[in-house]
């Protein structure tokens, strides 16, 4: 009886607030706003994933319209995605726009009541992080999932056993690599500017949201990666990604001190986010996070080296442990042995837009992340450290 009260007390819960409830093996029908590269293979993820129905793709070029309905011919399209957002037949909305886009769209799917997935990093400034913020709170019975999926590997599992047996000891610095190359020619990030991208095809008052007001500039939509506009560069891109595993294993909060230097050493393209980089967070936790990337040598590849006062976690390829001989000299060398599903990060989503998971990468985690990430950006630009204030929650 018990059940059977809570069950209807959920659906009369949900109806109320406007928001569709889903069972355990319910049908799922997702639309997406922003079907480009990095959109459609989330797209693709999320057609994987069992029960799940692609009915709507929205974008502002309209070949990527005509490519969404390549794919799924009997799926809707928009220009505007507002259209889309009144669709009530839709549950759940995927984000994978320009990051100063992501606060206006995320807001506005959870205002018209659908779950989101929303591609990382989160949030473009600390104002858009606390709007995200803001209106995840108000609709707290809406499923979100931050688009970090390194969280949901087997390796944060490995990690955190080895946290639990008191292996590592005080972790003091993490130190995270981060290196690319490209061919001779090649920039990296750069991508091609079609015939086709015209006013005519692009809504470009949309694409510049709440950014500057520029004329039309096809290569400015095409590479927006490379201007600060629009894109947080290389910090928003990769070392996003290799902050979330760390702040999820040791729940690590925004960093007291971030400074970033670096520049613009190779690609002389006309991008203003630099190529090479390095980055020291201090955080409260009493511990450096530095990272250090660049795109003109790819030996290093990508690594981060969890550093205790008795053992290492490295995490590359593949994730071990080594001990510090000094102080565990009966210690052991382990190899991660937990394996991650196929697809993790999309199925928990779903799971959690059916009820039945907590999401891996919750807004709280991604709200960290952000901050982190925008602390290392304005330092670059403002040639000096950046402080955080954790009670007035301002960058300083």
């Amino acid at each position: 009886m018990d059940s059977r009260r809570n069950f209807i007390s959920k659906v009369a819960t949900g109806l109320a607030s406007g928001v569709s409830v889903l069972g355990a093996n319910d049908r799922v029908r997702v639309g997406i706003i922003g079907a480009g590269a990095r959109g459609m293979e989330i797209v693709h993820a999320a057609m994987a994933a069992p029960n799940v129905e692609m009915t709507a793709f929205s974008d502002i070029y309209t070949a990527r319209l005509e490519a969404g309905k390549q794919l799924v011919p009997g799926a809707k399209t928009y220009l505007d995605y507002r259209y889309m957002l009144e669709d009530k037949n839709i549950d759940a909305v995927l984000i994978a726009t320009p990051q100063h886009l992501h606060c206006e769209h995320f807001t506005a799917a959870l205002d018209a009541g659908k779950h989101v997935y929303q591609e990382k990093t989160m949030a473009f400034t600390v104002d858009h992080a606390k709007r995200m913020r803001a209106a995840h709170q108000k609709h707290k019975k809406l499923a979100v999932t931050v688009g970090h999926q390194h969280v949901s590997t087997g390796m944060v599992e490995d990690a955190r056993t080895w946290m639990g047996q008191n292996a590592i000891g005080k972790v003091t610095m993490i130190a995270a690599d981060m290196f690319r190359n490209t061919p001779a020619g090649k920039p990296q990030w750069s991508r091609p500017v079609y015939p086709d991208m015209t006013p005519e095809n692009i809504l470009w008052n949309q694409f510049q949201g709440e950014g500057p007001k520029r004329d039309f500039d096809a290569n400015r939509y095409a590479n927006w990666r490379f201007y600060w506009d629009y894109s947080g560069g290389n910090v928003y891109e990769n070392m996003c990604h290799q902050l979330s595993i760390w702040y999820k294993v040791l729940n690590l909060q925004i960093p007291k001190a971030v400074t970033m230097t670096g520049g613009i050493y190779l690609w002389k393209d006309g991008r203003e986010v630099p190529d090479t980089m390095t980055v020291s967070m201090e955080h409260p936790e009493d511990l450096i996070f530095s990272w250090i990337s660049g795109f003109g040598n790819g030996q290093r590849g990508f690594a981060e080296d969890v550093l205790g006062t008795d053992g290492t976690i490295r995490r590359a390829q593949q994730i071990r442990y080594l001990p510090e001989k000094v102080n565990r000299p009966q210690g052991k060398e382990m190899m991660g042995l937990t394996k991650t599903t196929p697809n993790a990060h999309m199925l928990n989503f779903f799971d959690a837009v059916r009820g039945v998971a907590e999401p891996a990468c919750p807004v709280e985690l991604g709200f960290r992340i952000s901050i982190a990430c925008r602390m290392a950006v304005e330092s670059y630009r403002e040639g000096r450290t950046m402080r955080w204030d954790p009670v007035k929650e301002e960058i300083v």
